[in-house]
């Protein structure tokens, strides 16, 4: 069931000059329990588009629907009222350095003014508990780490029991332990309570851990969007290409051709789940007779699901016969050259047609 939609929203800021297109038709679908992700550069639009969730920033043209109901105008105790619906999580924490931990949660539940003190109090320990701060209640912002700083955040965006939580580069000013740890957190919040999270961020890695569906905005518009597997495995557009480079430094300055300098068939194997544990490799050299060489490659989780793929070169007997009985037994199979032609396909999968015009 849908969350959250926009539809062909478009967002411009004045200036002096006339204005400024900040998002231009956007459409967006977020389902229900979602970890889901919006990533891009720097400008890239992303900020802007989740404030207009919660009409922190308001659409110029399209329409906000928030658990199936149109909000895009909404104004006086309709907004607060929304706003109640969905927490918000800062890049910089935003607390209040005058309240302990404790009164910095309490806060949103007194500009409520429906909780009594009792009610309030029962509520900032639990959620001071299951973010693990219970020992720091009465401490103040200034003596805390950053994690703990943001952990303060998140249990204060859930005081109101909130069915959406917004995170705006929640984790970009924390180291990458601490990052972890508040992803992880953010796990535990959407598996217990089932709110819908979305994650604003500039890095692949936040989003290959944490998120189960991403879109990449870039200039202002989604070009692309998917669940994490497909987008982080296949990526299409070069904004999303450019955001795994980034994500991938010894792979930063590679040839933008896999092919280059590479002798014989040429193809992207992409392993996933029980596979990307086994020597299928090594296998299938051994059963046709064929060398490989790795071009390129990446190990690691996209969440709980490892994975791996690497670009390789085979010459030998049967390369093309390797390939097929990959592709049989389940493995994901591109071809990017074949040393017939000479010609390049990146990303095109591998078919028995195409094989029979490989060799």
């Amino acid at each position: 069931m849908t969350m959250i939609r926009l539809t062909n929203i478009t967002k411009s800021f004045a200036t002096v000059g006339g204005s400024v297109s900040a998002l231009s038709g956007i459409d967006l679908t977020i389902d229900r329990g979602e970890i889901f992700g919006i990533i891009g550069s720097s400008g890239a639009g992303k900020s802007t588009l989740v404030r207009l969730i919660n009409l922190l920033e308001r659409p110029t043209g399209g329409d906000v629907f928030v658990d199936g109901e149109r909000v895009t105008g909404v104004q006086g105790a309709q907004l607060r009222a929304l706003r109640r619906k969905i927490g918000m999580v800062f890049q910089h924490f935003n607390l209040l350095s005058a309240r302990t931990v404790a009164a910095n949660v309490a806060y949103p539940l007194e500009l409520a003014g429906i909780y009594d003190k009792a009610e309030i109090a029962a509520r900032v320990a639990r959620l001071l508990d299951r973010v693990g701060l219970t020992d720091h209640a009465a401490k103040y912002p200034r003596q805390l780490s950053g994690g703990q700083k943001q952990r303060v955040g998140i249990a204060r965006a859930l005081a109101c029991e909130p069915s959406v939580l917004l995170c705006d580069e929640a984790t970009s000013a924390l180291d990458p332990q601490t990052t972890l740890s508040v992803l992880d957190l953010l796990q535990e919040i959407n598996r217990d309570l089932g709110v819908t999270i979305v994650i604003i961020t500039h890095e692949m890695d936040v989003i290959r851990h944490a998120c189960d569906k991403v879109a990449v905005i870039d200039h202002g518009r989604i070009v692309e969007t998917g669940t994490v597997r497909d987008v982080f495995l296949h990526p299409k557009h070069a904004a999303t290409l450019g955001l795994l480079r980034e994500a991938e430094p010894d792979q930063a300055h590679r040839s933008p051709s896999p092919t280059t300098g590479a002798t014989g068939h040429v193809a992207r194997i992409t392993l996933v789940d029980e596979a990307a544990r086994q020597p299928v490799l090594a296998r299938m050299s051994r059963e046709f007779g064929v060398d490989y060489a790795i071009l390129s490659g990446r190990v690691g989780h996209i969440r709980q699901t490892p994975y791996a793929q690497f670009t390789i070169s085979l010459s030998g007997a049967d390369p093309v016969g390797a390939l097929a009985a990959l592709k049989a037994r389940g493995v994901d199979v591109e071809i990017l050259a074949s040393p017939r032609t000479g010609a390049t396909n990146p990303g095109h999968p591998l078919s028995q047609p195409e094989l029979a015009h490989v060799v």
